[in-house]
């Protein structure tokens, strides 16, 4: 089983985000509750980078959890970035298709490595980072069936 960390909108995808988790097929980074998370960002940027780091130490593969604000956050551009430096496997995949807490599935999302350049060079990451948009009509279950394989897939084809 691949240790890998979740890169997320917290505030918006956590919902789906547990549902993923809750596969079974990986083994993840502890997700926060919102008190926990609350006690680390109020602690200030030096205590998320550390949160971060000791999460994302032992991961063989970080993938970002694509929702419909995912692009636009700080702190999953700052994951994506010191993913890549790091020379981590990365992927992403589309939430947006999971149900949240009230049963309603959201627009999808911009992809987050667009926004991101390769440094000293015009490439976009999105160039090297698959992205998987999982089966609309029945994205849990197409999400199982091919997480192991979406992992393994960027793992091999990693290109920092």
């Amino acid at each position: 089983m691949r240790k890998v960390f979740f890169s997320f909108h917290y505030d918006r995808d956590i919902w789906r985000v547990s549902q993923i988790k809750n596969i079974g097929v990986v083994e993840g980074q502890k997700i926060c509750n919102s008190n926990d998370w609350e006690k680390v960002k109020r602690e200030g940027k030096q205590a998320i980078e550390r949160w971060i780091s000791q999460n994302m130490f032992s991961c063989s593969c970080v993938i970002v959890l694509i929702g419909n604000q995912t692009a636009n956050r700080d702190w999953v551009k700052y994951e994506i970035i010191k993913a890549w430096n790091e020379g981590k496997a990365l992927m992403g995949i589309y939430i947006h298709n999971l149900k949240d807490k009230n049963g309603y599935k959201d627009s999808i999302g911009y992809n987050p490595f667009e926004y991101i350049e390769i440094k000293n060079s015009r490439e976009k990451l999105s160039k090297f980072i698959p992205v998987f948009n999982p089966k609309s009509d029945n994205t849990y279950n197409d999400i199982k069936s091919n997480l192991e394989n979406w992992i393994e897939y960027a793992i091999r084809n990693k290109k920092n």
